[in-house]
């Protein structure tokens, strides 16, 4: 009776068994379907959210955010790499705060792991980092990571950069539908990115056009040319991001090249520079007609050795103004230290924009020829109408007065009738001197004064052993006149050659300047001092010169070496 009893229980509890393990298998497979409805959304969300992203930098940021959500891992990272494919040029955190950052130091540059996925762009999936072959380890304080999961994000057919992810949330391992996810959204990545980046380039190509709108507009209301270049080198430094703007100009014909203009940070330093243009970075630009390019202007070899000057600058570019034959400066833009370098298309850009400033001082030379050529025109006729009319009228007021003269019998009336005639033949010979000198042309073509210095300071060079820094500021050829220009070329010619028979420098600092009242010219060397009860020949032969001028004559020498010399007149002698 007993088994009787137990078959029909035995019998209700094997089937009601079997269904709970359906249930449950049925649940689990809801869960994994709704969990998968989940993540698809959540895939989508970060798609559209991503997308809707115009600005390049949010759009990354957004990126690596909705990364890091998606296959729920503790750390991400977008690794942006370099136009050459070699490196990494940026990367954006998700999971590591600021101080734990600053306490890592430098942002990696694509070596180990990262770089394995630079080398080799394919999905990258690991269980534990340190085992790969590839792997370089972390640096002090770097937190622990183990799983990792890897993609690339191309961008048409280039690949921008990639997606890393480590530490899944649970102690759980990356698997395939992580993978499939990550690459998914990597593909939608590559079509923001290059959204973002088509709409940053058509913003700035506006930019370009309203800024060109407002320089022509200023060409041609007449603006004066140093007015114009001053406008295309401030908004070309506000277009390309640039720290420092500068033009240099030809001095002459004498192979060198002068910083006519200089704006931004550490301007003061680059104005009046003299350059030379073989071995110089603008020398080159100048002398090729196509642009040159430095990825680091501070370590760059053509630039000259002074690292206060160039501290702190970064990626360069140098745009010929003009093209082939009528190269007539070079504009040099620099960015600060750490900053990306000038892309192609940037430089493309800044060419154009080149031509404008080619333009502006095309119409400022010829409207200064016009302008030449009017006056040298009034002087023509200001001399034709002298010599035609006042002297001729003169002449025969003198013949009548002289005529006239022998009729006079009183001898006080007499005599001055004669030294009326004879002020007039005084007159005539000064109205005379008046034409020839309207008419003088002995001056036209003369080598100015910064030419002048130039040439002085390339002479002196080779007795030197080094080419000495150059730096001139002021209108030096039309407000100095020419015999205070000829005592400047002397007392820099002997100041020169001082330094090199005494002062065993090894850099030297050339500086003349000029405004409305004085000239001062300053020579500066790092040798080894006046001696003590050596000779003053040189030293008095300034001197005498600056008192000859009402000027003065400075000269200090530290006790820790070095001289300077500053040599001061005004330009308006009594």
């Amino acid at each position: 009776m007993a088994s009787s009893d137990e078959s029909p229980k035995a019998r209700v509890r094997l089937p009601q068994l079997k269904l709970d393990e359906l249930l449950e298998e049925l649940q689990a497979r809801l869960d994994a379907a709704r969990g998968t409805r989940d993540r698809v959304h959540s895939l989508l969300e970060a798609v559209l959210s991503v997308g809707r992203e115009l600005d390049l930098e949010q759009a990354l940021r957004s990126i690596v955010q909705a990364a890091a959500v998606l296959v729920d891992a503790e750390y991400a990272a977008l690794g942006v790499i370099t136009p050459d494919g070699k490196k990494l040029s940026d990367f954006l955190t998700v999971g590591v705060d600021d101080g734990k950052i600053a306490e890592i130091g430098h942002y990696p540059e694509g070596h180990g792991i990262l770089g394995e996925l630079i080398r080799h762009p394919e999905p990258l999936r690991l269980a534990k980092i340190s085992e790969h072959p590839a792997s370089y380890g972390f640096p002090a304080h770097h937190p622990p990571m183990n799983t990792f999961l890897g993609v690339p994000i191309r961008v048409r057919d280039q690949v921008f950069g990639n997606l890393y992810l480590t530490e899944k949330r649970g102690g759980a391992q990356f698997d395939e539908e992580d993978e499939s996810v990550l690459s998914t959204l990597a593909v939608a990545a590559g079509v923001a990115i290059d959204n973002a980046r088509l709409y940053e380039e058509s913003r700035l190509r506006e930019r370009w056009l309203q800024v060109s709108a407002e320089i022509t507009q200023s060409l041609m209301s007449g603006s004066e040319r140093g007015d114009v270049l001053r406008l295309i080198a401030e908004r070309a430094r506000e277009i390309t991001a640039a720290t420092l703007a500068v033009v240099a100009v030809p001095v002459d014909d004498i192979g060198a090249l002068t910083v006519e203009l200089a704006i931004g940070a550490g301007a003061d330093a680059h104005r009046g520079r003299v350059l030379p243009v073989e071995g110089s970075l603008i020398g080159r630009a100048f002398s090729g007609g196509s642009p040159v390019t430095s990825a680091d202007l501070s370590s760059d070899e053509r630039v000259a050795a002074d690292p206060a000057r160039v501290s702190g600058l970064g990626p360069a570019v140098a745009v010929p103004i003009g093209t082939g034959a009528g190269v007539r400066g070079v504009a040099l833009l620099v960015r600060e230290a750490g900053q990306p370098v000038f892309t192609g298309k940037e430089t493309a850009q800044l060419q154009a924009f080149a031509g404008q400033a080619a333009v502006a001082m095309e119409l400022a030379d010829r409207r200064r020829d016009t302008e030449q050529i009017a006056m040298l025109q009034d002087r023509d006729r200001i001399a034709r109408d002298l010599h035609d009319l006042a002297i001729q009228r003169l002449f025969a007021t003198g013949m009548t007065l002289q005529s006239a003269g022998r009729f006079i019998e009183h001898p006080e009336a007499s005599e001055r009738v004669v030294r009326a005639v004879d002020d007039l033949d005084e007159t005539i010979k000064i109205i005379r001197s008046t034409i020839f000198g309207l008419r003088s042309r002995e001056n036209a073509g003369a080598p100015g004064l910064r030419s002048r210095v130039v040439r002085v300071v390339g002479e002196t060079a080779p007795l030197l052993g080094f080419a000495p820094s150059v730096r001139m500021e002021g209108l030096l050829d039309t407000q100095v006149p020419k015999g205070i220009a000829d005592h400047v070329i002397a007392v820099l010619s002997e100041a020169l050659t001082n330094v090199a028979r005494h002062a065993h420098a090894g850099h030297t600092d050339v500086v003349l300047e000029t405004d409305d009242s004085e000239v001062r010219l300053s020579v500066t060397d790092d040798g080894v001092g006046i001696a003590p009860g050596g000779r003053r020949s040189g030293l008095r032969n300034m001197a005498e010169r600056a008192e000859q001028l009402n000027g003065t004559l400075e000269v200090t020498s530290p006790a820790g070496g070095g001289t300077s010399l500053l040599w001061c007149v005004p330009v308006k002698q009594p």
